[in-house]
């Protein structure tokens, strides 16, 4: 018992010690994995294109911040709920419904959120949605339609709610609130 309550007293001297280093990481690899999804938004509303190498970037985004926000404890969730998104969205692209980059940025959009933030994600995504399409019926924002329907550009209302995700909190590290308030 004593051993263990020695362990457990490093640890969190440990983590009083290195919390503030972690969380300022963890919060910078959030403002820059924002960027990228405003980049990315700007990129698909222009050409219709979301890149392999932004999608692959936030991913590893992802890792590093699990990693350094002690958020890995919940990685097994996390992949789960984006292997299931993954699956269900891969039927709606047979389906011509989103595109293949929308696929992927919602796959790790899920990733990112993991089931503790999903509820938060999805009614920020329904509400970001809903202003986009109503942008494009009042023809503020432009769309293509080759041979059938118009295309919608989707990125910028996904990279809008997971940006929302963040700002809201969502995402803090989990040794802030295991040590306490900073």
């Amino acid at each position: 018992m004593r051993i263990m309550s020695l362990m457990f007293g490093s640890v969190v001297a440990y983590l009083a010690q290195h919390l503030p280093v972690y969380y300022a990481v963890s919060q910078t690899i959030l403002v820059i994995s924002a960027g990228l999804l405003f980049y990315v938004a700007l990129t698909d509303l222009n050409s219709y294109k979301v890149r392999n190498e932004f999608v692959a970037l936030l991913t590893l985004l992802f890792f590093v911040h699990a990693l350094i926000s002690g958020r890995w404890v919940l990685l097994p969730w996390n992949l789960a709920l984006a292997a299931a998104g993954f699956a269900c969205l891969s039927y709606i692209y047979t389906l011509r419904v989103l595109g293949g980059g929308d696929v992927k940025l919602l796959t790790v959009a899920l990733l990112w959120t993991g089931k503790d933030a999903a509820l938060t994600f999805s009614i920020l995504l329904l509400a970001f949605g809903t202003i986009h399409f109503l942008a494009v019926k009042f023809k503020f924002v432009a769309t293509v339609s080759p041979d059938g329907p118009a295309t919608i550009p989707y990125a910028p209302s996904i990279a809008a709610a997971l940006i929302g995700t963040f700002v809201l909190g969502y995402l803090s590290p989990l040794m802030a609130t295991a040590a306490g308030p900073l």
